[in-house]
Formats: C-alpha cells, sequence, structure tokens
C-alpha cells in the first residue's frame, strides 16, 4: 500500500519507507529501488527525475526543480511524486492500494472517493481521470520564496 502523507510525501509499500518532499535524489532512489526497479526519467525544469512499476502503478518523482528562465531554484530536493494507474486496469479497482485519510483512492469509484474526501484536499495534491475510478494522484512540494 502507498499512503500519501501530505505536506510530508509518500509512505512506500512493504515498510520501504517514506518518500520525503526535499530529500535528495540518491535516498528518494534508494528507498524506491527496494521495492521496484528504478529508471531514469526527465522532467521539464527539473534537474534529476526517476521512475518506477509497482502492481500496475507507475510512481514517478522528481526534483531540483528551477524557474522557467533558469535562474533560481524554485525547490530544493524532491519536489514532485506521482502514481499513476495503467490504463488497462481503469475498470475496477487498482492491484496496489493507494490511500490518503484511510481512503483507497484507486479502489472505489471517483465520485465515491470525491464524496469521501469532501472540499478540503490539501493545495499541493492533485487527483485526476475522467472515467469511473481516479487514474493519476500526484504531490508537489511548496515552491521556495524567489530571493530579493
Amino acid at each position: 500500500m502507498f499512503e500519501l502523507l501530505p505536506e510530508v510525501g509518500l509512505r512506500l509499500p512493504g515498510g520501504a519507507g517514506t518518500l520525503r518532499l526535499g530529500m535528495d535524489e540518491r535516498t528518494a532512489q534508494w528507498a524506491v529501488a527496494t521495492v521496484a526497479d528504478v529508471r531514469d526519467g526527465w522532467v521539464c525544469g527539473a534537474r534529476w527525475a526517476f521512475g518506477a512499476q509497482y502492481r500496475g502503478l507507475t510512481l514517478e518523482a522528481y526534483g531540483d526543480t528551477a524557474d522557467r528562465r533558469g535562474r533560481y531554484q524554485d525547490t530544493r530536493g524532491l519536489a514532485g511524486i506521482s502514481l499513476t494507474r495503467d490504463p488497462f486496469t481503469l475498470t475496477g479497482p487498482s492491484a496496489c492500494p493507494v490511500v490518503l485519510r484511510g481512503v483507497n483512492l484507486f479502489g472505489h469509484p471517483a465520485a465515491e472517493v470525491s464524496d469521501a474526501l469532501g472540499d478540503s484536499l490539501p493545495p499541493m495534491l492533485r487527483l485526476g481521470g475522467d472515467g469511473p475510478f481516479l487514474a493519476t494522484v500526484s504531490l508537489r512540494a511548496e515552491r521556495v520564496p524567489a530571493a530579493s
């Protein structure tokens, strides 16, 4: 089970630890590598990115982001995490629970998840998908204020 911890990060399955927003690339990759094969990735504006597959889910993480013009560092360390379901599994619950506040986001129809969570989603959390089940969830770190 993955557990979303807004303002903290993502607890990994199997006691593999927690991806903490702000952690360095090597530590983040090491934690994910204990449960899945890590592959290099790419995200525009990020100095590093990687991904992994786990039981029908794709985990992507990136960090050390810069502003649009690359003039200053926007977020230090792990800046964003997303979990996306395999498109072939969108007709029912996912094989691996993804939990926020005790609600399995990928285990129930999107309308039921929305009702259970209400309107109080943290601003750094995004849920997505247009079918009966959610397809993706992402968590972003707070941005570092620009230097004066």
